[in-house]
């Protein structure tokens, strides 16, 4: 089969992020480059030009195509030719950063993928999303949980009717990375997340309850009307939050509760989702992702394994797995499935053909200005005593 059909090439990639210290850059890379589908063609990897030259062997990326600042990327790749100029930037760069990069790529013709949250507050989010309904480029948001097999197979056990209606969604993540961490220990990972200018409103709510909120809304599908929310910080001195749960009234009547915290002693990475509905109910694990647990009243539960080819998983969850039964995919196999389905709207828009925009496999700039409404009103709810803040985007704005 040729790659990529019809343009049958590998796209070119555009990373901005990933230098020395970075996690969340590498994982760009190595997720878009998977499949073959992809190369690594040009970047800026530090906002500091020497630090990014030295970081660009590590990647494998020439000289002559790692730049000193985005702008001047943007610039030399909208003036190579179409088959050299890259087919898309990747941002892996602190929050603070994320709109004016986006912005500058979107109106520059170049598709985005963005790591999340969008924006650093909802006005920017607004603005983004004004740009790209004006442009006709493919934009992605890396809430790169969506991409697991077993919560696609989720979702479309969901689509088919077979929880009923939605009753319940819980769902927590859980760090303990930032416990008993300070600011002044000088860790680069922890201090622009929690610096108000650099991050955001929101600390450990902005960095994972938002990913916890749009994994609810992905599987379900259901429509947030209003939440409730308190926010704790329990390290002195710190500025942001590091603790908080939500409730949240969904338009159909279901309910939700959201815990997030990054001070847990011993907790690792644990995300974890459970929906009740009126004929069954489901539990997923991110420590565990490649197992999906089913329960109906007086029958034995049942546990979806990721079994390509068994006949026991969804066409979606099928098409999303690589390997056999029993060898197991993890976190950067759900990064490469979103990056595969923006690689398909990516060959799409190059060559012509007409592509959707807002019901997305991946997430999309929709979700991103869901997500910081989302933000905004938990911060303004908690500052309120948990008072009830609308979440309906209409009544929201009003």
């Amino acid at each position: 089969m040729a790659l990529n059909p019809p343009l049958n090439r590998k796209l070119r990639m555009g990373l901005v992020g990933g230098g020395p210290g970075s996690f969340i850059g590498p994982v760009h890379g190595i997720a878009a480059e998977f499949d073959h589908r992809c190369t690594l063609t040009a970047g800026v990897f530090s906002s500091d030009p020497e630090r990014s030259k030295k970081a660009a062997p590590s990647y494998g990326v020439d000289e002559s195509r790692t730049y000193g600042n985005y702008e001047a990327m943007l610039d030399a790749e909208a003036r190579l030719p179409d088959d050299e100029r890259v087919d898309f930037i990747s941002i892996a760069t602190p929050n603070h950063t994320h709109y004016e990069i986006a912005k500058a790529a979107v109106e520059a013709g170049f598709n985005v993928v963005c790591d999340k949250p969008i924006t650093l507050d909802l006005a920017q989010a607004e603005s983004l999303l004004k740009t790209i309904e004006n442009s006709d480029v493919v934009f992605a948001l890396t809430h790169n949980y969506t991409g697991y097999p077993m919560i696609r197979q989720a979702r479309e056990m969901i689509q088919a009717g077979e929880l009923g209606k939605i009753n319940a969604i819980r769902c927590q993540y859980i760090q303990g990375w930032l416990a008993g961490t300070s600011e002044d220990d000088g860790g680069q990972l922890s201090a622009w997340r929690t610096d108000p200018a650099k991050s955001g409103a929101a600390g450990t709510f902005g960095d994972i309850a938002t990913h916890a909120f749009q994994l609810g809304r992905y599987v379900t599908g259901e429509l947030p009307e209003s939440v409730s929310c308190h926010l704790k910080t329990f390290v002195p001195g710190r500025r942001l939050d590091d603790y908080g749960t939500a409730v949240i009234r969904y338009q159909d009547g279901a309910i939700g509760v959201l815990t997030a915290s990054q001070v847990t002693h011993g907790r690792e990475n644990d995300l974890e989702l459970e929906v009740d509905g009126t004929l069954a109910s489901l539990k997923w694990r991110q420590e565990s992702p490649n197992e999906l647990v089913v329960r109906r009243a007086g029958q034995p539960h049942q546990i979806y394994t990721r079994s390509p080819g068994t006949g026991t998983m969804t066409p979606l969850a099928e098409a999303s797995s690589r390997l056999p039964a029993g060898h197991p995919e993890g976190f950067y196999d759900a990064f490469a499935n979103l990056y595969n389905a923006v690689f398909d709207d990516i060959t799409l828009r190059a060559s012509g053909a007409a592509f959707e925009r807002r019901d997305t496999v991946y997430p999309n700039v929709y979700d991103g200005v869901e997500g910081m409404l989302f933000i905004q009103q938990c911060v303004a709810s908690s500052e309120q005593d948990a008072a009830w803040m609308p979440l309906n985007y209409a009544e929201a704005r009003q």
